[in-house]
Protein backbone atom coordinates (compact mmCIF):
# COMPACT_ATOMS: atom_id res chain seq x y z
CA UNK A 1 0.00 0.00 0.00
CA UNK A 2 1.29 3.45 -0.97
CA UNK A 3 0.21 6.65 0.77
CA UNK A 4 0.38 10.05 -0.93
CA UNK A 5 1.49 13.34 0.65
CA UNK A 6 -1.79 14.21 2.36
CA UNK A 7 -2.37 10.67 3.61
CA UNK A 8 1.19 10.48 4.93
CA UNK A 9 0.83 13.81 6.73
CA UNK A 10 -2.47 12.77 8.29
CA UNK A 11 -1.05 9.45 9.49
CA UNK A 12 2.07 11.17 10.85
CA UNK A 13 -0.12 13.51 12.89
CA UNK A 14 -2.04 10.54 14.30
CA UNK A 15 1.26 8.91 15.26
CA UNK A 16 2.29 12.09 17.08
CA UNK A 17 -1.02 12.30 18.94
CA UNK A 18 -0.65 8.66 19.98
CA UNK A 19 2.85 9.43 21.27
CA UNK A 20 1.65 12.51 23.21
CA UNK A 21 -1.14 10.44 24.79
CA UNK A 22 1.18 7.63 25.90
CA UNK A 23 4.05 9.80 27.18
CA UNK A 24 1.60 11.82 29.24
CA UNK A 25 0.16 8.71 30.89
CA UNK A 26 3.14 6.34 31.14
CA UNK A 27 5.53 7.68 33.77
CA UNK A 28 8.47 5.55 32.63
CA UNK A 29 8.40 7.18 29.19
CA UNK A 30 8.27 10.71 30.59
CA UNK A 31 10.99 10.01 33.17
CA UNK A 32 13.42 9.00 30.42
CA UNK A 33 12.36 11.88 28.15
CA UNK A 34 11.49 9.51 25.29
CA UNK A 35 10.27 11.73 22.39
CA UNK A 36 6.60 11.41 21.50
CA UNK A 37 7.29 10.64 17.80
CA UNK A 38 9.55 7.77 18.86
CA UNK A 39 6.91 6.26 21.15
CA UNK A 40 4.05 6.52 18.66
CA UNK A 41 6.25 5.66 15.69
CA UNK A 42 7.68 2.49 17.16
CA UNK A 43 4.23 1.23 18.15
CA UNK A 44 2.95 1.79 14.61
CA UNK A 45 6.11 0.19 13.19
CA UNK A 46 5.54 -2.89 15.35
CA UNK A 47 1.91 -3.10 14.25
CA UNK A 48 2.90 -2.82 10.58
CA UNK A 49 5.58 -5.47 11.09
CA UNK A 50 2.96 -7.86 12.50
CA UNK A 51 0.71 -7.11 9.51
CA UNK A 52 3.63 -7.80 7.18
CA UNK A 53 4.47 -11.12 8.85
CA UNK A 54 0.85 -12.34 8.87
CA UNK A 55 -0.55 -11.02 5.60
CA UNK A 56 2.60 -10.12 3.67
CA UNK A 57 1.54 -6.49 3.25
CA UNK A 58 4.09 -3.68 2.98
CA UNK A 59 3.48 0.03 3.35
CA UNK A 60 5.28 2.99 1.78
CA UNK A 61 4.90 6.67 2.64
CA UNK A 62 5.72 9.91 0.87
CA UNK A 63 9.51 10.23 1.12
CA UNK A 64 9.54 13.80 -0.27
CA UNK A 65 7.50 15.08 2.67
CA UNK A 66 9.78 13.21 5.08
CA UNK A 67 12.90 14.69 3.49
CA UNK A 68 11.49 18.22 3.47
CA UNK A 69 10.65 18.04 7.18
CA UNK A 70 14.18 16.80 7.89
CA UNK A 71 15.67 19.78 6.04
CA UNK A 72 13.32 22.16 7.88
CA UNK A 73 14.56 20.81 11.21
CA UNK A 74 18.25 21.15 10.40
CA UNK A 75 17.65 24.60 8.95
CA UNK A 76 16.14 25.58 12.30
CA UNK A 77 19.27 24.29 14.08
CA UNK A 78 21.40 26.54 11.88
CA UNK A 79 19.09 29.51 12.35
CA UNK A 80 19.34 29.04 16.13
CA UNK A 81 23.15 29.17 16.20
CA UNK A 82 23.88 32.64 17.56
CA UNK A 83 27.58 33.55 17.56
CA UNK A 84 26.92 36.05 20.35
CA UNK A 85 26.02 33.16 22.66
CA UNK A 86 29.26 31.40 21.78
CA UNK A 87 31.19 34.52 22.79
CA UNK A 88 29.16 34.73 26.00
CA UNK A 89 30.09 31.17 26.90
CA UNK A 90 33.78 32.07 26.59
CA UNK A 91 36.69 29.71 27.17
CA UNK A 92 34.74 27.02 29.10
CA UNK A 93 32.33 26.63 26.18
CA UNK A 94 35.20 26.22 23.71
CA UNK A 95 36.81 23.67 26.03
CA UNK A 96 33.57 21.74 26.24
CA UNK A 97 33.31 21.78 22.44
CA UNK A 98 36.78 20.23 22.30
CA UNK A 99 35.72 17.58 24.81
CA UNK A 100 32.59 16.85 22.77
CA UNK A 101 34.72 16.52 19.61
CA UNK A 102 36.99 14.03 21.37
CA UNK A 103 33.99 11.91 22.35
CA UNK A 104 32.64 11.94 18.77
CA UNK A 105 36.00 10.70 17.48
CA UNK A 106 36.11 7.94 20.11
CA UNK A 107 32.51 6.85 19.46
CA UNK A 108 33.12 6.51 15.73
CA UNK A 109 36.43 4.73 16.25
CA UNK A 110 34.79 2.26 18.64
CA UNK A 111 31.86 1.84 16.27
CA UNK A 112 33.92 1.22 13.13
CA UNK A 113 36.45 -1.20 14.60
CA UNK A 114 33.87 -2.83 16.86
CA UNK A 115 31.63 -3.61 13.89
CA UNK A 116 34.57 -4.99 11.91
CA UNK A 117 35.55 -7.23 14.83
CA UNK A 118 31.99 -8.58 14.91
CA UNK A 119 31.89 -9.19 11.16
CA UNK A 120 29.70 -6.22 10.23
CA UNK A 121 30.18 -3.54 7.60
CA UNK A 122 31.97 -0.54 9.22
CA UNK A 123 29.04 1.66 8.14
CA UNK A 124 26.94 -0.06 10.80
CA UNK A 125 29.55 1.03 13.32
CA UNK A 126 29.01 4.66 12.36
CA UNK A 127 25.28 4.24 12.95
CA UNK A 128 26.06 2.77 16.38
CA UNK A 129 28.52 5.63 16.92
CA UNK A 130 28.19 9.40 16.91
CA UNK A 131 25.59 9.34 14.12
CA UNK A 132 22.87 8.27 16.54
CA UNK A 133 24.44 8.67 19.99
CA UNK A 134 25.79 12.21 19.86
CA UNK A 135 23.51 12.96 16.90
CA UNK A 136 20.17 11.62 18.17
CA UNK A 137 17.14 10.49 16.17
CA UNK A 138 17.12 13.36 13.68
CA UNK A 139 20.78 13.12 12.73
CA UNK A 140 20.60 9.31 12.79
CA UNK A 141 17.75 9.19 10.32
CA UNK A 142 19.42 11.76 8.07
CA UNK A 143 22.76 9.96 7.93
CA UNK A 144 21.07 6.56 7.53
CA UNK A 145 19.91 7.63 4.09
CA UNK A 146 23.43 8.79 3.17
CA UNK A 147 25.11 5.62 4.46
CA UNK A 148 22.58 3.44 2.63
CA UNK A 149 23.37 5.23 -0.63
CA UNK A 150 27.15 5.23 -0.12
CA UNK A 151 27.62 1.73 1.31
CA UNK A 152 24.55 -0.14 0.05
CA UNK A 153 23.72 -1.49 3.51
CA UNK A 154 20.20 -2.60 4.44
CA UNK A 155 18.09 -1.71 7.46
CA UNK A 156 20.07 1.49 8.14
CA UNK A 157 17.01 3.57 9.05
CA UNK A 158 15.61 0.88 11.35
CA UNK A 159 18.97 0.47 13.03
CA UNK A 160 19.44 4.22 13.44
CA UNK A 161 16.10 4.60 15.22
CA UNK A 162 16.82 1.64 17.51
CA UNK A 163 20.33 2.89 18.36
CA UNK A 164 19.15 6.45 19.02
CA UNK A 165 16.41 5.20 21.35
CA UNK A 166 18.88 2.92 23.18
CA UNK A 167 21.22 5.88 23.64
CA UNK A 168 18.42 8.14 24.84
CA UNK A 169 17.43 5.69 27.57
CA UNK A 170 20.96 4.92 28.77
CA UNK A 171 22.00 8.56 28.55
CA UNK A 172 19.39 9.22 31.20
CA UNK A 173 20.33 6.17 33.25
CA UNK A 174 24.09 6.70 33.64
CA UNK A 175 24.11 10.48 34.23
CA UNK A 176 23.07 10.20 37.89
CA UNK A 177 25.49 7.40 38.87
CA UNK A 178 28.39 9.18 37.15
CA UNK A 179 27.59 12.38 39.04
CA UNK A 180 27.27 10.50 42.34
CA UNK A 181 30.66 8.85 41.82
CA UNK A 182 32.33 12.19 41.09
CA UNK A 183 30.60 13.90 44.01
CA UNK A 184 32.16 11.41 46.42
CA UNK A 185 35.55 12.75 45.35
CA UNK A 186 34.50 16.28 46.20
CA UNK A 187 32.82 15.26 49.47
CA UNK A 188 29.94 17.48 48.36
CA UNK A 189 26.97 17.49 50.70
CA UNK A 190 23.36 17.99 49.71
CA UNK A 191 22.07 21.56 49.87
CA UNK A 192 19.00 22.16 52.09
CA UNK A 193 15.94 22.91 50.03
CA UNK A 194 15.60 26.55 51.14
CA UNK A 195 19.19 27.25 50.05
CA UNK A 196 18.81 25.55 46.69
CA UNK A 197 17.59 28.64 44.89
CA UNK A 198 18.65 29.44 41.34
CA UNK A 199 18.75 33.20 40.85
CA UNK A 200 19.72 33.14 37.18
CA UNK A 201 17.63 35.66 35.26
CA UNK A 202 17.83 33.75 31.97
CA UNK A 203 18.66 30.08 31.58
CA UNK A 204 18.24 27.76 28.65
CA UNK A 205 15.36 25.70 29.98
CA UNK A 206 13.41 28.89 30.79
CA UNK A 207 14.62 31.37 28.16
CA UNK A 208 13.39 34.94 27.94
CA UNK A 209 12.37 35.36 24.32
CA UNK A 210 12.44 38.92 23.04
CA UNK A 211 9.93 38.13 20.27
CA UNK A 212 6.76 36.15 20.68
CA UNK A 213 5.18 33.79 18.14
CA UNK A 214 2.84 35.69 15.83
CA UNK A 215 1.99 35.75 12.14
CA UNK A 216 4.88 38.06 11.22
CA UNK A 217 7.41 35.97 13.12
CA UNK A 218 6.11 32.81 11.44
CA UNK A 219 6.35 34.37 7.97
CA UNK A 220 9.89 35.61 8.67
CA UNK A 221 10.93 32.18 9.93
CA UNK A 222 9.40 30.33 6.99
CA UNK A 223 11.14 32.78 4.65
CA UNK A 224 14.51 32.09 6.27
CA UNK A 225 13.91 28.34 6.19
CA UNK A 226 12.95 28.54 2.51
CA UNK A 227 16.26 30.30 1.79
CA UNK A 228 18.11 27.58 3.74
CA UNK A 229 16.42 24.83 1.72
CA UNK A 230 16.97 26.61 -1.60
CA UNK A 231 20.63 27.49 -1.00
CA UNK A 232 21.30 24.15 0.69
CA UNK A 233 20.00 22.24 -2.33
CA UNK A 234 22.06 24.45 -4.66
CA UNK A 235 25.27 23.94 -2.66
CA UNK A 236 24.59 20.21 -2.47
CA UNK A 237 24.38 19.98 -6.27
CA UNK A 238 27.46 22.19 -6.62
CA UNK A 239 29.55 20.05 -4.24
CA UNK A 240 28.60 16.63 -5.63
CA UNK A 241 31.60 14.67 -6.84
CA UNK A 242 34.05 17.01 -5.10
CA UNK A 243 35.99 16.84 -1.84
CA UNK A 244 33.32 19.07 -0.28
CA UNK A 245 30.42 16.67 -0.86
CA UNK A 246 28.21 16.49 2.22
CA UNK A 247 24.62 15.40 2.93
CA UNK A 248 22.05 18.01 1.89
CA UNK A 249 20.92 18.66 5.45
CA UNK A 250 24.44 19.75 6.41
CA UNK A 251 24.41 22.44 3.71
CA UNK A 252 20.99 23.62 4.92
CA UNK A 253 22.35 23.79 8.47
CA UNK A 254 25.45 25.77 7.39
CA UNK A 255 23.28 28.13 5.36
CA UNK A 256 21.11 28.74 8.42
CA UNK A 257 24.15 29.61 10.54
CA UNK A 258 25.46 32.13 8.02
CA UNK A 259 22.02 33.62 7.33
CA UNK A 260 21.09 34.04 10.99
CA UNK A 261 24.34 35.67 12.02
CA UNK A 262 24.56 37.89 8.93
CA UNK A 263 21.06 39.23 9.59
CA UNK A 264 21.83 39.71 13.28
CA UNK A 265 25.28 41.26 13.05
CA UNK A 266 25.02 43.24 9.82
CA UNK A 267 21.36 44.23 9.63
CA UNK A 268 20.65 44.24 13.41
CA UNK A 269 17.72 41.87 12.83
CA UNK A 270 16.15 40.41 15.96
CA UNK A 271 15.64 36.77 15.12
CA UNK A 272 12.34 35.16 16.22
CA UNK A 273 14.05 32.46 18.28
CA UNK A 274 10.87 31.05 19.79
CA UNK A 275 9.23 30.71 16.38
CA UNK A 276 12.36 29.07 14.95
CA UNK A 277 12.31 26.62 17.84
CA UNK A 278 8.59 25.87 17.42
CA UNK A 279 8.68 25.32 13.65
CA UNK A 280 11.91 23.32 13.90
CA UNK A 281 10.35 21.05 16.51
CA UNK A 282 7.27 20.57 14.31
CA UNK A 283 9.50 19.65 11.38
CA UNK A 284 11.48 17.16 13.48
CA UNK A 285 8.30 15.60 14.92
CA UNK A 286 6.67 15.03 11.53
CA UNK A 287 9.95 13.79 10.06
CA UNK A 288 10.47 11.26 12.86
CA UNK A 289 6.86 10.12 12.73
CA UNK A 290 7.12 9.33 9.01
CA UNK A 291 10.58 7.78 9.40
CA UNK A 292 9.41 5.50 12.19
CA UNK A 293 6.19 4.56 10.39
CA UNK A 294 8.37 3.47 7.48
CA UNK A 295 10.57 1.15 9.54
CA UNK A 296 10.95 -2.41 8.34
CA UNK A 297 11.84 -3.99 11.65
CA UNK A 298 12.18 -7.46 10.16
CA UNK A 299 15.39 -6.31 8.48
CA UNK A 300 17.09 -5.93 11.89
CA UNK A 301 16.99 -9.60 12.86
CA UNK A 302 20.56 -10.45 11.87
CA UNK A 303 22.03 -7.24 13.29
CA UNK A 304 20.46 -7.13 16.73
CA UNK A 305 23.08 -8.94 18.85
CA UNK A 306 26.30 -7.53 17.31
CA UNK A 307 24.97 -3.97 17.41
CA UNK A 308 23.80 -4.44 21.01
CA UNK A 309 27.37 -5.42 21.93
CA UNK A 310 28.72 -2.25 20.31
CA UNK A 311 26.11 -0.06 22.02
CA UNK A 312 26.87 -1.61 25.41
CA UNK A 313 30.54 -0.82 24.86
CA UNK A 314 29.61 2.76 23.91
CA UNK A 315 27.76 3.19 27.23
CA UNK A 316 30.87 2.08 29.13
CA UNK A 317 33.01 4.42 27.02
CA UNK A 318 30.67 7.35 27.72
CA UNK A 319 30.71 6.85 31.49
CA UNK A 320 34.48 6.38 31.56
CA UNK A 321 35.04 9.42 29.33
CA UNK A 322 32.81 11.62 31.49
CA UNK A 323 34.74 10.62 34.63
CA UNK A 324 38.28 10.70 33.26
CA UNK A 325 38.08 13.44 30.63
CA UNK A 326 35.02 15.70 30.87
CA UNK A 327 35.30 16.11 34.65
CA UNK A 328 39.03 16.83 34.61
CA UNK A 329 39.15 19.10 31.56
CA UNK A 330 36.24 21.19 32.83
CA UNK A 331 37.92 21.92 36.17
CA UNK A 332 37.40 18.97 38.55
CA UNK A 333 34.91 21.00 40.60
CA UNK A 334 31.16 20.92 41.22
CA UNK A 335 30.39 22.62 37.92
CA UNK A 336 32.46 19.92 36.22
CA UNK A 337 30.35 17.23 37.92
CA UNK A 338 27.13 18.76 36.57
CA UNK A 339 28.73 19.18 33.14
CA UNK A 340 29.75 15.51 33.17
CA UNK A 341 26.22 14.41 33.98
CA UNK A 342 24.92 16.60 31.18
CA UNK A 343 27.51 15.22 28.76
CA UNK A 344 26.24 11.71 29.46
CA UNK A 345 22.80 12.95 28.49
CA UNK A 346 23.53 14.40 25.06
CA UNK A 347 26.61 12.24 24.39
CA UNK A 348 24.30 9.22 24.29
CA UNK A 349 20.90 10.79 23.89
CA UNK A 350 19.74 14.37 23.41
CA UNK A 351 19.81 17.83 24.98
CA UNK A 352 16.56 17.31 26.98
CA UNK A 353 18.15 14.23 28.56
CA UNK A 354 21.23 16.29 29.40
CA UNK A 355 19.11 18.99 31.03
CA UNK A 356 17.18 16.35 33.00
CA UNK A 357 20.44 14.81 34.23
CA UNK A 358 21.74 18.18 35.39
CA UNK A 359 18.48 19.09 37.08
CA UNK A 360 18.59 15.80 39.00
CA UNK A 361 22.01 16.77 40.38
CA UNK A 362 21.33 20.44 41.06
CA UNK A 363 18.05 19.64 42.79
CA UNK A 364 20.06 18.04 45.61
CA UNK A 365 23.46 19.73 45.53
CA UNK A 366 22.83 23.30 44.40
CA UNK A 367 22.70 25.23 41.15
CA UNK A 368 25.38 25.35 38.46
CA UNK A 369 25.02 28.45 36.27
CA UNK A 370 28.03 27.46 34.19
CA UNK A 371 26.65 24.02 33.29
CA UNK A 372 23.19 25.31 32.35
CA UNK A 373 24.77 27.89 30.05
CA UNK A 374 27.24 25.56 28.30
CA UNK A 375 25.62 22.12 27.91
CA UNK A 376 22.33 23.18 26.31
CA UNK A 377 24.12 25.60 24.00
CA UNK A 378 26.56 22.94 22.78
CA UNK A 379 23.94 20.18 22.70
CA UNK A 380 21.27 22.18 20.90
CA UNK A 381 23.30 24.33 18.51
CA UNK A 382 26.95 23.51 17.94
CA UNK A 383 27.11 19.73 18.32
CA UNK A 384 25.37 19.09 14.98
CA UNK A 385 27.91 21.28 13.17
CA UNK A 386 30.76 19.54 14.95
CA UNK A 387 29.37 16.05 14.39
CA UNK A 388 28.74 16.65 10.69
CA UNK A 389 32.27 17.94 10.19
CA UNK A 390 33.94 14.99 11.93
CA UNK A 391 31.64 12.42 10.33
CA UNK A 392 32.89 13.50 6.92
CA UNK A 393 36.31 12.12 7.91
CA UNK A 394 35.00 8.94 9.55
CA UNK A 395 32.81 8.12 6.55
CA UNK A 396 36.02 8.10 4.51
CA UNK A 397 37.61 5.81 7.10
CA UNK A 398 34.64 3.44 6.93
CA UNK A 399 34.77 3.53 3.12
CA UNK A 400 38.44 2.52 3.25
CA UNK A 401 37.62 -0.60 5.31
CA UNK A 402 34.36 -1.27 3.43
Amino acid sequence: MTFDTYETLALACLVLLLGYFLVKRVKLLSNFNIPEPVVGGFIVAIVLTVVHEIWGLSFSFDSNLQRTMMLVFFSSIGLSANFARLIKGGKPLVMFLVVAAMLIAIQDTVGIFGSMALGLDPAYGLIAGSVTLTGGHGTGAAWAETLTNDFGISGAMELAMACATFGLVFGGIIGGPVARFLLTRLHKEEVPEDENVDDVQEVFEKPVYRRKVNSRAIIETISMMAVCLLVGQFLDELAKGTAFQLPTFVWCLFTGVILRNTLTLVFKFTAPDQTIDVLGTVGLSIFLAIALMSLKLWELAGLALPVFVILTLQVVVMATFAILVTYRVMGSDYDAVVLSAGHCGFGLGATPTAVANMQAVTAHFGHSHKAFLIVPMVGAFFIDLLNASLLKFFVEVAAYFH
